[in-house]
C-alpha cells in the first residue's frame, strides 16, 4: 500500500496512508475499505477527479479515527445528505458504493470485533 508522509501523496494510486501508527484493528478495517471501495477508485484511469478527492477525504478522515472511531464514522456515511450524493456519484461512475460493502462490513467488523 501507498504512503501518506507529511502531507504528501505517494505515485502509487495516491493512496493516503498516515505515518501515524495504527492498531490491528484498525489496519483490518483499512485494508478491507482499501479492497473493496477505496482502491478500485483511486487506481482506475476512468474515475473522475473529483471522486477520487472525495476518496481520499473519507480515507484521511477515518486514519485519524480508532476503531471504534472508524466504525462509527462508517456507519455516519451511509446517511449523509453529502454522502448520498458521493455515493450516487460512485455508482453513476460504475463503481461499488459503501452501501454495497455495508453488510459484510458490519459482519465483519460489529461489536464482537471492536471489544478490547
Amino acid at each position: 500500500m501507498a504512503e501518506f508522509r507529511a502531507g504528501k501523496w505517494s505515485s502509487r494510486a495516491h493512496i493516503p496512508v498516515m505515518t501515524r501508527t495504527i492498531g490491528p484493528k484498525e489496519r483490518q478495517i483499512m485494508d478491507y475499505l482499501h479492497e473493496h471501495i477505496f482502491d478500485p477508485i483511486l487506481v482506475s484511469g476512468t474515475a473522475s477527479t473529483a471522486l477520487k478527492q472525495g476518496v481520499r477525504l473519507t480515507i484521511i478522515r477515518m486514519m485519524e479515527r480508532d476503531a471504534l472511531g472508524m466504525d462509527y464514522f462508517w456507519a455516519a456515511l451511509k446517511g449523509t445528505e453529502r454522502s448520498i450524493g458521493f455515493a450516487a456519484r460512485m455508482r453513476n461512475e460504475g463503481f461499488d458504493r459503501f452501501e454495497e460493502a455495508l453488510e459484510d462490513f458490519r459482519v465483519r467488523f460489529g461489536d464482537r470485533f471492536l471489544r478490547p
